[in-house]
């Protein structure tokens, strides 16, 4: 009895194939391997008659890598394949267990097969900290990974819509595709549509946005947003736009599209009732993979961010005191240096700042104004420090206390940007003669490169 239950097994399992997996098991058997899929069939099903132990294990293999490979789950939040009870009865009956929900293990655990499984569970989860998600060949795997994206100082989050999740490249074609959905709660819907500008002429901006970002899959460190080459998104059917490539002069290299978020709210369908799709079609790039995630934000102003900086506190006027100090009494080079002139005028706009601040991590004297620098970053988002070029995030930007007395000071011209810091840390303008002397100099500098020439010459010769 026992033994026509698992031949039973045996032959369903056969049924299942595709003309691939028949030719595989046909050629280990050392049968013809030509010919339709219903005469492959009957072929293999003539092999059940053998009673060979390598041809039904070899069944029972071919099998195994065919549902691993049709358990697609490309969707996060699915469940996985719920099998029938005759199915977990197959594969109980063919020596393998079940684990999927609701389903009891049937039969004995196939040895080989368990110790595989563990170690492919173990390495997914070192990489991404979750189990992997089977998908049919030349499709990705997705699912939630360890890689947190670098926060964005423009934007406030207050939903994950979608967690990162890896876009993991399977099988050898160059494109690959995936596809997501999520779903908005009532509150997060009703926010998106009751805060937008509506009015006649206005572009249908929304204060709260649905955004779309990509990252390289790193878990070590925080990524910047980075496009996966050749993408193409779609939202509910509908194309996507994205930055456009930025042209490179390199050949043979694909251009990269600016590193930015993407506003998706007007493709999505704004109600707690029904799913968006998101689909995602990218060309596979050799030794990288790519992260994809979605989340709620609420879209702030340079004047929001001027706000939070201010009130976040400024930098005590002493520290800066006491850096003018360390400065100027380092003999680094075996020169004194008792003074040194600076100004409070913006490298950026080349006037008077109002807010003089810097990035705590810079060691220069040299401030930016804080208002133009944001309002620079709102149009086009560098968080460069305009004076030494190294990084200057929003988080590490302080107003600096010194330099804020120095302009408010009345000693300071309102004509006069330039003033010279002391040895003691204290500072004066800059000497009216001194000034003066230096626009004589100027001036007779410029004479020198453009002389006046006088025509002598007697016009009034009889």
């Amino acid at each position: 009895m026992a033994f026509n239950k698992e031949k039973e097994a045996l032959r369903n399992m056969i049924l299942t194939f595709r003309v691939s997996e028949l030719q595989m098991l046909l050629g280990f058997a050392g049968r013809n391997q030509s010919g339709k899929k219903t005469e492959l069939q009957d072929r293999s099903l003539e092999l059940l008659q053998l009673n060979s132990t390598p041809v039904q294990k070899r069944i029972r293999e071919l099998f195994q890598s065919s549902q691993e490979t049709q358990q697609a789950a490309m969707i996060p939040g699915a469940n996985a394949l719920q099998y029938s009870a005759a199915y977990a009865q197959m594969l109980g009956l063919a020596g393998f267990t079940t684990q999927q929900q609701g389903i009891p293990q049937a039969g004995r655990a196939n040895p080989y097969a368990a110790q595989q499984a563990q170690a492919q569970v173990a390495a997914y989860t070192a990489a991404y900290g979750t189990q992997p998600l089977q998908a049919k060949p030349n499709q990705t795997v997705s699912q939630p990974c360890n890689v947190k994206f670098k926060q964005l100082p423009f934007y406030d989050i207050h939903g994950e819509l979608l967690k990162p999740t890896s876009l993991v490249t399977q099988g050898s074609s160059r494109f690959q595709e995936a596809q997501f959905q999520f779903l908005l709660s009532p509150e997060q819907a009703t926010n998106i549509a009751s805060n937008r500008d509506i009015r006649m002429g206005s572009k249908l901006d929304y204060l709260y946005q649905i955004q779309l970002r990509f990252c390289l899959l790193d878990p070590s460190a925080e990524q910047g947003d980075e496009f996966p080459p050749s993408i193409c998104v779609q939202v509910n059917g509908k194309m996507c736009t994205l930055p456009n490539p930025i042209p490179t002069n390199k050949p043979n290299v694909e251009p990269k599209r600016p590193p930015r978020p993407v506003h998706i709210t007007p493709l999505c369908k704004l109600t707690p009732t029904l799913n968006n799709i998101v689909s995602v079609k990218w060309a596979a790039d050799y030794g990288k993979s790519w992260v994809v995630g979605i989340w709620l934000v609420e879209k702030l102003s340079s004047d929001q961010l001027l706000e939070r900086l201010s009130s976040k506190g400024k930098r005590n006027s002493d520290f800066t005191r006491e850096l003018i100090k360390k400065k100027l009494t380092d003999d680094e080079d075996g020169i004194a240096t008792t003074n040194l002139k600076v100004t409070v005028s913006c490298p950026l706009g080349k006037m008077r700042m109002s807010k003089p601040c810097r990035p705590t991590t810079c060691d220069h004297l040299q401030c930016f104004d804080a208002a133009l620098f944001l309002m620079m970053n709102e149009k086009k988002p560098t968080w460069t420090c305009p004076v030494c070029d190294s990084a200057a995030k929003y988080d590490d930007l302080m107003v600096d206390g010194y330099f804020e007395e120095v302009i408010k000071a009345p000693e300071l011209p309102d004509e006069e940007n330039e003033i010279i810091l002391n040895q003691d840390g204290s500072w004066n303008p800059v000497p009216k003669d001194e000034e003066e002397e230096r626009k004589k100099k100027e001036k007779e500098e410029e004479e020198r490169k453009n002389p006046v020439v006088l025509d002598l010459s007697d016009e009034d010769e009889d």
